[in-house]
């Protein structure tokens, strides 16, 4: 540190001087106090340096991640799935399985402006302070986001931003905030799609990794999320694209497009945003880290996602491996889908290997494996025969149409069915959380 003391000059009253000798004693004193005071300051700058601000966001050091006071936390989370980014399956359809096709069949039943009324009140039942709350008693820390590109920017309106959708991502922070959780932002559904399927609410090709336009949407909207919530501290960071790049055949010809559009997106953060986490998942469905090289960022973390394979180590080393040679945090952003034995088992698994965990989903339609699920409404039966005979010819989808009555009907009680004090509590599934 420079120590700069003041020089007095003939112009200055408290000590004139005549050819650098102090005139008087009077002016030497009041000289002396002056050096004197200026030392004082410095020595207090000097005392301040050894108490540096504290760090006020979770970060990686190593294999772990760090709370601000520097204490290790393993998270343990859940995913708030079928909210901002629904799902076909979780209202037990099977034809309608992307966000877009449940939008079209729910204006099929009861026209559009109902739709976007029901839409609306959807989004404002489904996920609630409640639910937060209820998440932090059972003993969870953190939350991860999935979120559609198109809740922030309509799809044929590049650079329109739309604040109702933010005000949804807010909404969740601020209550997470309060009741003491972690957010994960999830880009779950990218623009022109990171996968080609209903996942990412695309038409049926991983679009994204063949247009520069697309990629540049990416960094827009990330640019955009990392303007908004650079400050908050609830978040613990950014997962930049959610299961990139199916395993399905002719596909592993993107693989060499991920990581440098990871270093793009992630450049374009840092910009704006140098604390947050930056969350990287491999190619082929969050699986294939082999497409990575080493960290091109301090603050990573590694995320793979897990379903439906023998909760056993094995299924799980090659990320080990991947972890000791990057000296990198690990995560398991997704799994479930299965027995609370396998749950349990797998969890546990992922603990001893000091691999926090986020499973899917919170809630979704009558189904044990979610820590809550809902009722089917009255006349739903109706909506799925419908839904299911869609793509047969216009005289045989009138003969499944149900009444209008009976849509409507069957969507108002399904926003009652999915309010917080509506639904049902999976104990098992709790239990094999290890939450009490």
């Amino acid at each position: 540190m420079n120590l700069n003391f003041v020089v007095a000059t003939p112009n200055t009253p408290l000590a004139p001087l005549k050819r650098g000798i102090i005139s008087d004693t009077r002016s030497r004193g009041k000289l002396r106090l002056l050096v004197l005071a200026n030392l004082l300051l410095c020595l207090a700058c000097i005392s301040g340096c050894d108490n540096a601000p504290q760090p006020r966001f979770v970060r990686a050091e190593g294999k772990q991640l760090l709370t601000p006071a520097g204490e290790p936390i393993l998270l343990r989370g859940m995913n708030l799935g079928n909210w901002l980014m629904p799902e076909g399956y979780m209202f037990k359809f099977e034809a309608a399985t992307a966000p877009w096709q449940i939008q079209q069949l729910v204006k099929e039943l009861v026209g559009p402006a109902e739709a976007n009324a029901f839409w609306k009140k959807f989004q404002a039942n489904y996920i609630t302070r409640e639910d937060v709350r209820y998440l932090k008693q059972l003993g969870l820390n953190s939350l991860r986001l999935p979120f559609n590109y198109k809740l922030l920017t309509p799809e044929d309106y590049p650079h329109v931003w739309l604040e109702e959708g933010f005000a949804l991502l807010d909404s969740a922070i601020v209550w997470s905030k309060a009741e003491g959780l972690y957010v994960i932002l999830d880009m779950h559904a990218a623009p022109c799609g990171q996968t080609g399927t209903n996942i990412d609410d695309s038409v049926g090709h991983p679009w994204l990794f063949e247009s520069a336009e697309c990629q540049d949407r990416l960094v827009e909207v990330w640019r955009k999320l990392a303007a908004r919530y650079r400050d908050e501290t609830t978040v613990i960071g950014y997962d930049l694209l959610n299961e990139p790049i199916p395993h399905f055949e002719g596909y592993e010809k993107f693989n060499p497009q991920l990581e440098p559009l990871y270093k793009r997106v992630t450049a374009a953060i840092r910009e704006i945003d140098p604390h947050h986490v930056i969350f990287l998942g491999g190619a082929q469905w969050n699986s294939n880290f082999k497409v990575f090289g080493p960290p091109f960022d301090k603050n990573f973390v590694y995320t793979f996602h897990k379903y439906w394979t023998p909760p056993e180590q094995a299924q799980i080393q090659e990320y080990l491996d991947f972890r000791a040679k990057h000296n990198v945090p690990l995560w398991l952003g997704e799994s479930g889908e299965n027995t609370d034995e396998w749950i349990a088992t797998f969890r546990t698994l992922l603990e001893v290997q000091n691999i926090g965990w986020c499973f899917w989903p919170y809630k979704k339609m009558a189904a044990p494996s979610c820590i809550r699920s809902f009722d089917k409404p009255p006349y739903w039966d109706e909506v799925i025969a419908y839904e299911k005979a869609r793509n047969l010819d216009p005289e045989k989808i009138k003969q499944h149409r149900p009444p209008i009555a009976h849509s409507r009907a069957a969507l108002a009680a399904l926003l009652e069915n999915v309010r917080f004090d509506r639904t049902r509590v999976n104990e098992g599934y709790i239990a094999a959380l290890g939450m009490k």
